[in-house]
C-alpha cells in the first residue's frame, strides 16, 4: 500500500513538471506568433496568479456556498462529529469543520488549503443510508485526502489547466486575427512564420484536450490514494468498500451537483452519459468496482 501512496506521489509531481512544460512552449508560441509582444500574456497571466489566489484563500467556502452546505456543531449531531473526531485523531490531524447538505443522495467531500483549515461535507443521506463502520471509512477517506494534502494539490492542477486554456486561446485568435509571424499585406512572413503559426494552431487544439485528461488522471489516481490513506486510520477496509457500493448503487441525484465540483465528491455524483464506458479517460473518477476490488484485496 505505502508503495502505491508513494508512486502516486511521484506520478502527481511528474504531472505538475509536464504542466509547467506545456505552459511553456505555448507562451513561447503565443510570443513569436503575437503581433502585440508578450504584454498581453503577462496582464493575462497575472489576471490569472490574482484568480488562483482567491481560490486557494477562499476556495473552500465557495465550494461550500455552492453545495448549499451549513456548518454544525457538535451538538446538533454528535455521532457525526464523534467520527470526525476519531478519523481526526487516528490521522493525527486538528479538527476539521464539519458541514451537511440536505440532500437525500449519499455523498460526501473535503475541502481547505491545509489541515488547519480543512472542511468536511457529508449529505443527509449519506447519514441516514450508512453505518458507523461505513461512515467511518467515507470520513477516513475525506480526512486522508485533507492528509496527503490532494485539496490543495488539485487547485494547483486546475489553475495550471486554466492557464493552459488560456494560452491556447490567445494562439488561436493570433493564428485567426494575424501575428508578428505575418508581414503587412497579411500574408505569412516566409515560410518559417507559416510553420510556427500552424505548429501554434495545431498545439493549441491538442493542449487542452491533453490538459484535461492529465488532470481527471491525477483525480483518479488520488482517489485510489486516499482509499488506501483510509484503510491505514480504520484497519477496516470492508467499512468503505460497503460504504462505496451503497454510495454508488443508491439512485438519488445529487441535485448540488455540478461539473465543477463533480471531482471533489467519493463517488461522482453525476450519472455517466449512457453507452460510455465506465472507466474512460475523461471520467473524474476511478471505476468504483476497481476501488472496491483493491479495497478487499489488502
Amino acid at each position: 500500500m505505502y508503495e502505491q501512496i508513494a508512486q502516486n506521489k511521484r506520478n502527481s509531481i511528474m504531472l505538475v513538471a509536464v504542466f509547467v512544460i506545456l505552459i511553456i512552449a505555448l507562451a513561447e508560441i503565443a510570443g513569436v506568433a503575437s503581433g502585440i509582444g508578450y504584454y498581453a500574456l503577462l496582464f493575462a497571466v497575472v489576471f490569472s496568479a490574482v484568480m488562483a489566489l482567491t481560490s486557494y484563500y477562499r476556495g473552500d467556502k465557495i465550494i461550500m456556498a455552492i453545495s448549499r452546505a451549513h456548518r454544525i456543531e457538535k451538538k446538533d449531531n454528535p455521532q457525526l462529529f464523534n467520527v470526525v473526531e476519531e478519523m481526526a485523531i487516528a490521522g493525527g490531524l486538528p479538527l476539521p469543520q464539519v458541514y451537511i447538505i440536505n440532500d437525500t443522495a449519499p455523498n460526501a467531500f473535503a475541502a481547505g488549503r491545509n489541515p488547519k483549515t480543512a472542511s468536511v461535507a457529508v449529505t443527509t443521506g449519506l447519514l441516514d443510508k450508512l453505518n458507523r463502520e461505513e461512515l467511518q471509512g467515507v470520513l477516513a477517506h475525506e480526512l486522508s485526502h485533507i492528509r496527503n494534502y490532494d485539496i490543495l494539490f488539485c487547485t494547483i492542477i486546475a489553475v495550471l489547466v486554466g492557464i493552459v486554456a488560456m494560452l491556447c486561446d490567445f494562439v488561436m485568435r493570433t493564428f485567426f486575427f494575424g501575428g508578428r509571424g505575418r508581414s503587412r499585406s497579411g500574408k505569412s512572413g516566409g515560410g518559417g512564420g507559416g510553420i510556427i503559426l500552424l505548429v501554434g494552431l495545431l498545439f493549441a487544439i491538442i493542449a487542452p484536450i491533453f490538459a484535461q485528461i492529465i488532470r481527471l488522471s491525477v483525480s483518479r489516481q488520488r482517489e485510489y490514494l486516499a482509499d488506501a490513506s483510509s484503510v491505514a486510520l480504520t484497519r477496516y477496509p470492508e467499512g468503505l468498500a460497503r460504504a462505496l457500493e451503497k454510495i454508488s448503487g443508491d439512485g438519488s441525484k445529487l441535485k448540488v451537483a455540478n461539473r465543477a465540483t463533480q471531482h471533489l465528491y467519493i463517488v461522482n455524483p453525476l450519472k455517466p452519459v449512457e453507452g460510455l464506458k465506465r472507466n474512460n479517460i475523461f471520467s473524474t473518477h476511478p471505476p468504483v468496482e476497481e476501488r472496491i476490488r483493491r479495497l478487499r484485496s489488502m
